[in-house]
């Protein structure tokens, strides 16, 4: 089971039971103030069954739970606004065996001191019973409002028998797009897959769109070529500025060229721990008005989704002038990010990186350590070191915009973590 402030994830049946969803929720119905809670699921096998198990506890700790059914994540973020707090069945983009819950409180997600909370082990008390609700959202009307009228683009969805089945397609035809949707058989996280149907089909199109099972991510293909995620955020960055916001907070891993593309166009760039809620959390505290993660290519808006978004990030691109999605695609593909990783065991991280700040230091530039090490080699160069917090590896970015030279700095880098790993053995 994979515990973090982004949620609670396992092998359902296996190391996430209904027991462990009983005893989570309940932990979590203290935290909510409202009494109330919205709660939904992504069409994993296993989803109706924890849906209902979650719901059930929490209505024991005296919760009035208002049941959306089976919606995308950003729905339910959105929806949890008006009533407090919400709950999430998912597992995101793991695989289908896996399940999930993710918690929203006052349309965020937990702190750490709140997370905390909701892993305590402790006895749970009966008293009233709370009352359930079926609801829908209007999450498809507010978000055009965002958004507003697109041109008449012809737009490839692929859904990947993902929750964002009904709302992304109704979403972008309500902006006014010309919508077909593939629903192949692929794996959840579009991220990770070739989306060959979806490159193959939105040739005939002006743009693709692939969501991973709870439709908070999203895959742009343009031209028949999968984008990076990086572009994706560059690219709901760009319609960012254009609605006149300009202070940006991006995860510390995220493409020089995406702060590039911010500072060059009158915005503000403040850096955060890698992960969505560590953004979040950057955003609330330093005022930031947009921004989101490169790895996951996670736009988040504040305004109206403190979650990424993929569904309103797709809506965003579709509004965007073609010629200025070709510039933007361009200015990204400039710089080239290499991410590898190395075995070493999770009770050993801290002191490599602790290893690796000494080794590396005078080596190559400016070094920054608010998420591992990172290393300015110059304006276009950088190397990140950092911990994962789920697997028992180290994780190394390097980004330039010279290819030879990311390689050349990628092994230099990798070469001086197995030293420093060797020197604490």
């Amino acid at each position: 089971m994979k515990k973090s402030i982004s949620g609670i994830r396992g092998i359902f049946g296996d190391d996430l039971t209904l027991k462990d969803i009983l005893k989570f929720c309940g932990n979590f119905a203290p935290l909510i103030k409202s009494k109330k809670c919205v709660v939904g699921n992504d069409t994993r096998p296993s989803g109706d069954m924890a849906r209902e198990t979650a719901i059930a506890a929490l209505m024991g700790r005296g919760i009035d739970v208002y049941n959306l059914g089976m919606v995308p994540t950003p729905v339910v973020f959105r929806e949890a606004r008006r009533y407090g707090a919400g709950l999430v069945i998912t597992s995101s983009h793991n695989p289908l065996e896996w399940n999930g819950l993710k918690f929203v409180i006052d349309g965020r997600g937990p702190n750490e001191k709140e997370f905390e909370k909701i892993l305590q082990e402790k006895k749970h008390t009966s008293g009233k019973i709370g009352t359930e609700h079926k609801i829908s959202s209007k999450y498809v009307q507010e978000a055009s409002k965002i958004i507003g009228k697109a041109r008449k683009v012809k737009v490839t969805v692929d859904v990947g028998g993902g929750a964002a089945l009904d709302v992304a397609p109704s979403l972008l035809r309500k902006i006014g797009c010309i919508v077909q949707v593939i629903n192949p058989k692929r794996g959840p996280d579009p991220t990770a897959d070739p989306l060959t149907q979806l490159v193959t089909t939105s040739k005939k199109a002006d743009i693709g769109f692939a969501f991973d099972l709870d439709g908070d991510r999203l895959v742009v293909v343009k031209d028949g070529k999968k984008q990076s995620p990086d572009t994706t955020l560059a690219l709901g960055v760009s319609k960012a500025l254009d609605l006149g916001y300009k202070r940006f907070c991006l995860s510390i891993d995220t493409s020089i060229a995406v702060e590039r593309y911010i500072t060059d166009n009158g915005g503000v760039v403040v850096r955060s721990k890698v992960g969505e809620a560590n953004v979040i959390d950057t955003m609330l505290k330093k005022k930031c008005q947009a921004g989101g993660e490169g790895s996951s290519g996670g736009f988040i808006l504040p305004e109206f989704n403190m979650c990424r978004d993929g569904i309103l990030t797709s809506g965003l691109i579709a509004a965007m002038d073609g010629n200025k999605v070709d510039e933007i695609i361009q200015f990204v593909d400039r710089y080239s990010q290499i991410r590898t990783k190395i075995a070493i065991e999770s009770k050993l991280h801290d002191k490599v990186l602790e290893k690796f700040q000494k080794n590396v230091k005078g080596k190559f530039g400016k070094i920054i350590t608010i998420d591992g090490v990172k290393v300015i080699v110059d304006e276009d160069t950088w190397a990140l070191v950092r911990k994962s917090n789920t697997e028992d590896i180290i994780r190394i970015s390097v980004e330039s915009n010279d290819l030879q030279k990311a390689k050349r700095i990628q092994k230099d880098i990798t070469a001086l973590v197995k030293q420093s790993h060797d020197q604490i053995r």
